[in-house]
């Protein structure tokens, strides 16, 4: 059955085995370096086009991103894109009055950020993020943006790249993620979109890559069923292979995959599956749920705990790694005759796991075949590596526009006559410099720390960056309040956080806020006061001006837990006492009988009030709290009074 270009259009291609009709149309795209993405993924109707700078009015609805300019078919759809780096993204270029990216301008700025497999350790963190995740691709971008800001001195915009030719897939820098090519099957302004990171770094410099792609296609294979044990037959194992390996969080998913395709009987190109050599995955309780970030990270930031729980994670963290280590070299002979090792890996703790330096090491952290996904990925699942194994091995098919330079130069429009002479033009909006947008982004993090109360996280920040705990939030009309960690803190009602700051990161407690209030006077709890003491008394009258930031006498620790359990106390005995006198007023006078006779001779005079009317007269007017308080008081009368009797009894 011949196939036709709607055919083509619907169905996804294996970029190792193409069709005949459409391998033999490709030409490549001259100007791909310079082209704007219209709408991602297959397209259901070619006239169904978004773009960020088109216009959006058609685009907003149940199933659309006006913000985006992107339109959907499906609203399972619409709920992936609003969870994608791409959206989040955009959004925070919208807090910046900034213009929001197409999509791919966004591949543009990931494409080279995947995790720098062959660069320096020193860039990177082995810390988690506040929800105990290793660092997302939006969170890499936006943290390197910040160091480029911080190395260039406010100066340039997002798209700055600092130069390195130390890492294999770093030498295409500057170079988007796909490679287009053009073909008359396809519609017109539709083109074929491949991976770049797909191809090895001598078939990226072939002057011909259409020839490449020729040259890489794989003949089917008919794999027998797998044995009892699950192991494939020698067959599976002759042909070209993929490594692809996941590692974050506690989570190791790692799959070898061929890449000829699975023949199966009357089969096509839609149900061909993919041939997995091997896989295996790890997950194990290694981060501080809740808390955020692993417990190593927790002990270099803030000393070993010796909870039951941080035990465990230990445990858990070491476990993993051996188990990693072994796995990968198990699969040793499969590693060293893959085409390509696909790894995404995070901060120091898991590049250490895959890379060493240990004995008897697999992975190298200098292999040109290293490669990083060129795309957002999500938790390390064997679902997750086939999806992305799926997304590197498809051709895209995007509808492009050509960029129109005369729109450019063309004049603005005249005012029209109608318009009021008396009018002035809207003023634009300052544009923020790289400095701002720095101090911006340290606000966000650090005011998100504070309101989590995420000590070691937030101190790791501090010191990662290069910021004192007296860092102004910005911008500094919206945070008049409290205008710098340790008010907000304070103001949080958060004791662990407020002696940290003080003790550990030399906050100073005498700066006001924009109302002369020094941090001590918004702690509206007596446990956030006395954490305020307790910092006066470890770190001594010389310290800081103790008075001038009107903070009382100091006291020790001994002495607030003390205090604590004094009050306890003090409360555990009044109630005791209250409910002793109940109970003695219960034995001598009994329960209070109403009076249900009728109060005066009057016709229609309403009789006495039933139980049900007096509690409910009683609750009257009263909060769901105090109700809540008055019902066990009840309850507890009542038992208290079964009790009397059954003594009495007996």
């Amino acid at each position: 059955m011949a196939t036709t270009s709607e055919d083509i259009l619907r169905r996804p291609h294996y970029v190792y085995d193409l069709p005949s009709k459409v391998l033999e149309s490709l030409a490549l795209k001259a100007d791909s370096d310079s082209t704007q993405v219209v709408e991602e993924g297959i397209p259901r109707t070619p006239t169904k086009k978004s773009s960020p700078d088109a216009s959006t009015e058609n685009l907003v609805g149940a199933q659309a991103c006006s913000l985006c300019g992107l339109a959907f078919s499906a609203l399972l759809d619409q709920r992936s894109h609003l969870k994608s780096d791409f959206h989040h993204y955009n959004l925070k270029q919208k807090m910046r009055s900034r213009k929001p990216v197409s999509e791919h301008e966004f591949e543009k700025l990931i494409g080279d950020l995947d995790e720098s497999l062959s660069g320096s350790d020193s860039e990177e963190s082995d810390e988690d993020d506040e929800d105990g995740k290793q660092d997302s691709t939006l969170t890499a971008l936006l943290k390197r943006q910040a160091r480029l800001s911080d190395k260039t001195g406010g100066a340039g915009g997002d798209d700055v790249e600092p130069s390195d030719e130390t890492s294999p897939e770093k030498r295409s820098r500057g170079k988007p993620p796909l490679i287009w090519f053009k073909s008359p099957v396809l519609p017109e302004n539709h083109y074929f979109g491949l991976y770049r990171a797909i191809l090895t770094g001598e078939e990226q410099r072939h002057s011909d890559l259409v020839d490449v792609l020729r040259k890489k296609q794989v003949e089917p294979i008919s794999v027998p069923r797998p044995a009892k044990d699950g192991t494939l037959p020698p067959i599976a194992y002759k042909g070209p292979h993929v490594f692809l390996c996941m590692i974050g969080g506690g989570h190791f998913a790692a799959m070898v995959v061929s890449l000829a395709p699975r023949a199966a009987k009357g089969t096509t190109a839609m149900n061909r599956e993919a041939v997995v050599l091997a896989h295996k995955t790890f997950h194990r309780y290694t981060t501080r749920r809740k808390q955020g970030g692993s417990q190593s990270a927790n002990d270099n930031a803030k000393g070993a705990a010796h909870s039951a729980g941080s035990t465990l994670r230990r445990y858990n963290e070491q476990a993993l790694i051996d188990d990693v280590r072994a796995l990968l070299h198990d699969w040793k002979a499969l590693l060293d005759t893959s085409e390509l090792l696909f790894i995404r890996a995070t901060g120091k703790t898991n590049r250490r796991t895959l890379f060493g330096p240990y004995e008897d090491q697999v992975l190298k952290h200098n292999d040109t075949r290293l490669r990083g996904f060129p795309f957002s990925t999500r938790r390390a699942t064997q679902n997750e590596l086939m999806r992305s194994f799926i997304e590197l091995t498809r051709l895209k098919i995007r509808e492009i526009n050509p960029v129109d330079e005369a729109r450019e130069s063309k004049p603005a429009p005249a005012t029209p006559k109608s318009a009021s002479p008396q009018q002035p033009p809207p003023k634009p909006k300052a544009k923020l410099s790289e400095a701002e947008e720095t101090a911006l982004l340290h606000t966000s993090q650090l005011q998100a720390f504070i309101r989590r109360s995420k000590l070691p996280a937030l101190l790791s920040y501090l010191t990662k960056n290069g910021i004192t705990a007296d860092f102004e939030f910005q911008p500094p009309e919206q945070n008049h309040h409290a205008p710098r960690p340790l008010h907000l803190a304070a103001a949080q009602n958060s004791a662990p956080l407020v002696l940290g700051l003080l003790t550990r990161a030399a906050a100073d407690p005498t700066v006001v806020n924009a109302e002369a209030k020094t941090p001590f006077e918004l702690a509206g709890e007596r446990g956030t006061r006395d954490a305020f003491r307790v910092a006066r008394s470890e770190l001594g009258e010389s310290q800081w001006s103790w008075d001038a930031a009107r903070i009382p006498a100091g006291m020790t620790r001994a002495e607030a837990d003390a205090r604590d359990e004094r009050e306890k106390s003090e409360n555990a005995n009044k109630e005791a006492e209250r409910r002793k006198a109940e109970e003695e007023r219960l034995r001598v006078e009994g329960p209070r009988v109403v009076d249900k006779k009728p109060r005066g001779n009057v016709l229609g005079a309403s009789m006495a009030k039933t139980p049900q009317e007096l509690r409910e007269e009683e609750a009257r007017g009263l909060s769901p709290e105090m109700r809540m308080k008055l019902d066990r008081e009840r309850r507890a009368r009542a038992a208290e009074e079964r009790l009397r009797k059954m003594k009495a009894d007996s």
